[in-house]
């Protein structure tokens, strides 16, 4: 199949952030500029804080209202960075392999062995898929690029049968 045989999705972006504001939020601008040129469109962008309940209130929120979630940031080692332990329990299935490719091109190809420091998580909650990456415009570009444009359609689809 290609991506054109499968039927229109609607995404939601939510940047997890004590600092961002709408107009320096850099990776949630580039996760829409990335479903925008895959004919995705994004029905919700939300700014929340580096907060447990804010972040998990949110992605419960959006579950069932949209086909595919994606948080950008709050996903580091810090003591604030919480994004995945606030989405993982959330999910019915996880699929670990999107973490483990997202840390293997950030070795191969973007910031070596600092990768052991990058978390990203996927899983699937009903009809709904969510994606926690990064919050760096080089990490959003390549989870956007290389894994979620790539399969999103698939795994909607997959969801959705």
């Amino acid at each position: 199949m290609h991506t054109n045989d499968y039927r229109k999705i609607k995404a939601a972006v939510i940047t997890v952030s004590d600092t961002r504001t709408v107009e320096t939020d850099t990776g949630g601008r580039t996760v829409r500029e990335h479903l925008a040129e895959n004919r995705i469109e994004v029905s919700d962008h939300r700014i929340v804080k580096d907060d447990f309940t804010q972040i998990q209130s949110a992605v419960e929120e959006l579950i069932g209202q949209v086909d595919v979630i994606i948080t950008t940031g709050g996903t580091g080692v810090a003591q604030r960075d919480v994004t995945i332990e606030a989405v993982r329990p959330l999910m019915d299935k996880e699929m670990e392999g999107f973490g483990e490719i997202f840390r293997y091109l950030s070795y191969t190809e973007d910031v070596g062995t600092r990768a052991i420091l990058s978390r990203a998580f996927c899983g699937t909650k009903n009809k709904t898929v969510i994606f926690s990456i990064p919050g760096s415009v080089g990490a959003v570009n390549l989870a956007m690029k290389k894994l979620i444009t790539q399969e999103v359609f698939h795994i909607v689809h997959e969801l959705n049968k």
